[in-house]
C-alpha cells in the first residue's frame, strides 16, 4: 500500500513532464494532441447497454497478436461489445484498419487512481484483457476495486524486465495479486512470474498466440501488384520495424550486396512513424535510386531502396520479400516479433539484441530459420550467401514456417481462459 502511495505520488509530479512530452510529440505526428482527455479518463461512454469486453493493447504488434481473437469473438459472441485501448495513436490506427467499427476505440488513461476510475465508471467493463506484459499498479488495483476480472494474456518475461520488477517487490506482488489469471508465453515466463509473487494457482503456460496469426490472402494479392513494379525476379531484402542506427547500418553496408547482386532492392520500415521524414533524408543522403511509399513513387527496376513510410502493410512487404531482418536488434530495443516473417515462410536474420523474444529467437535458431548477426555488414554478408545458394535460403524459409506451425494452439487455449472470466 505505501509502496504504490508513493509511486502515485511521484507519478502526479511527472504529471506536467508527461503532457508536455506528449505535446511534443505531437508536433512530429499530430494524432498525439488528438484525443489527449481521454489520456486523464475523460472518455466518452459507448453507445450500448451491455457491458464490454475491455482489451488493452499498448500498440500496434500488440493489436496485430490479438487481432485473430478479436476477430473470433466478434464472429462467435456478436451481443458482447469490445472496446479496445491503446496507449498509441499508430496502435489507435491499427484497431481501425482492423476492425473499423465492428469495435470501440479509446486510449487508456494514464496510470492515475482518479483518472482510471473515471475511466472504468464510464465504460463500466465486464472483464479485462490486457495483451502481453503491461503492468501498471493503480490499473489493476482500479480494477480489483471494481470487481474487474483481469486477464493477462501471452505474458512474457524477459530476465532483464524481471531484474527491474524485483527492484520493487512489495509494489510488484501487490499488482501481480491483483490479477485474476496469467496466461504466459513459455515456463521460463512463468516462473519468472512466480518469483516475483505470482500465485501459481492464478498461473497457467499457454504459448505464444502470435503462432496463430492466421495468413491473410490479400498479402500476397498485394505483394504481387508490387513485385510486378519493381521486377519480380529482383532479390528483396526487406529491413522491418528498425531504430534509430539501424537504417545507417543498412545503408552504409548495402554497397556489400549490391556487388553481386546489382539489382537488389532494399525496403526500409521504419517502427515509428514520426521517424519517416528522418530516414528519407538519410536515403536521399545515400546516393541510391530512392523511392517513397506514401508518395505514390512508382518503382521502376532502377529503384534500390524503397522507403515504406506508411501504416499496416507490413505483412504485404513480408510477404514481397525474399528475406526478412528484424529490426530493434542491432541496438538494445530487445528487438522485434520475428513470427512475422517466419509465418510467412521468410528467413530471418536479426541482430544480437533480442531480450523481447529470447525464446522465440532461440527456438528459430534451433530449427535453422533465423540467423543472429551483430552489424549490417554482417546482414548484407549472410543475404549474399543465401541468395548464393538457394536451397539453403528455401530451406530455412520451409524451417521458419514449420517452426511456426509446430507452436500454434495457444489462441484456443487463451479463449478457454477468457470464457472463465466471462
Amino acid at each position: 500500500m505505501i509502496s504504490r502511495l508513493l509511486y502515485t505520488c511521484f507519478l502526479h509530479l511527472l504529471l506536467p513532464s508527461i503532457l508536455l512530452r506528449l505535446a511534443w510529440r505531437g508536433r512530429k505526428l499530430p494524432a498525439y494532441r488528438q484525443r489527449w482527455q481521454e489520456r486523464l479518463g475523460f472518455v466518452a461512454p459507448l453507445d450500448t447497454p451491455t457491458q464490454p469486453l475491455w482489451i488493452h493493447a499498448v500498440s500496434v504488434g500488440e493489436v496485430q497478436a490479438i487481432s485473430t481473437l478479436v476477430e473470433r469473438l466478434l464472429k462467435n459472441k456478436p451481443a458482447l461489445p469490445i472496446l479496445i485501448t491503446t496507449m498509441t495513436p499508430t496502435g489507435a490506427e491499427r484497431v481501425k484498419q482492423l476492425f473499423g467499427d465492428r469495435v470501440n476505440h479509446r486510449y487508456c488513461p494514464y496510470d492515475l487512481p482518479w483518472a482510471l476510475k473515471r475511466f472504468l465508471k464510464t465504460l463500466n467493463p465486464k472483464a479485462c484483457l490486457i495483451v502481453e506484459t503491461e503492468l501498471w499498479p493503480n490499473f489493476l488495483n482500479q480494477c480489483r476495486a471494481a470487481n474487474i476480472p483481469v486477464l493477462l494474456a501471452n505474458a512474457r518475461l524477459s530476465e532483464r524486465s524481471a531484474r527491474g520488477y524485483a527492484r520493487f517487490p512489495n509494489l510488484t506482488k501487490s499488482m501481480l495479486q491483483n490479477i485474476t489469471h496469467l496466461a504466459a508465453q513459455g515456463e521460463a515466463d512463468a516462473m519468472r512470474f512466480k518469483a516475483l509473487g505470482m500465485s501459481p494457482a492464478n498461473l497457467s503456460v499457454t504459448g505464444s498466440i502470435k503462432f496463430d496469426v492466421a495468413i491473410q490472402p490479400e498479402w500476397s494479392i498485394r505483394a504481387n501488384e508490387l513485385k510486378e513494379q519493381w521486377g519480380a525476379e529482383r532479390p528483396v531484402l526487406l529491413a522491418a520495424s528498425t531504430h534509430d542506427d539501424e537504417e545507417m547500418q543498412l545503408l552504409k553496408a548495402f554497397p556489400l550486396l549490391l556487388e553481386r547482386y546489382p539489382n537488389t532492392l532494399l525496403i526500409l520500415v521504419p517502427r515509428h512513424p514520426e521517424r519517416f521524414l528522418e530516414v528519407a533524408q538519410l536515403c536521399e543522403s545515400s546516393g541510391h535510386v530512392f523511392a517513397h511509399r506514401s508518395i505514390n513513387n512508382r518503382l521502376t527496376t532502377d529503384t534500390q531502396i524503397y522507403l515504406a513510410d506508411t501504416m499496416g502493410e507490413l505483412m504485404v512487404f513480408c510477404s514481397a520479400a525474399d528475406i526478412v531482418f528484424v529490426g530493434g536488434s542491432l541496438i538494445e530495443r530487445g528487438g522485434h516479433n520475428p513470427l512475422e516473417p517466419a509465418l510467412l515462410g521468410k528467413p530471418v536474420l536479426c541482430g544480437p539484441h533480442t531480450y523481447n523474444f529470447a525464446a522465440i529467437t532461440s527456438g528459430l535458431v534451433e530449427a535453422g530459420a533465423l540467423i543472429q548477426l551483430d552489424s549490417g555488414a554482417a546482414i548484407m554478408q549472410q543475404t549474399r550467401l543465401w541468395l548464393d545458394n538457394r536451397d539453403n535460403l528455401n530451406f530455412a524459409g520451409q524451417a521458419a514456417q514449420d517452426y511456426v506451425a509446430q507452436h500454434s494452439g495457444a489462441l484456443q487455449r487463451l479463449e478457454a481462459q477468457l470464457e472463465k472470466l466471462l
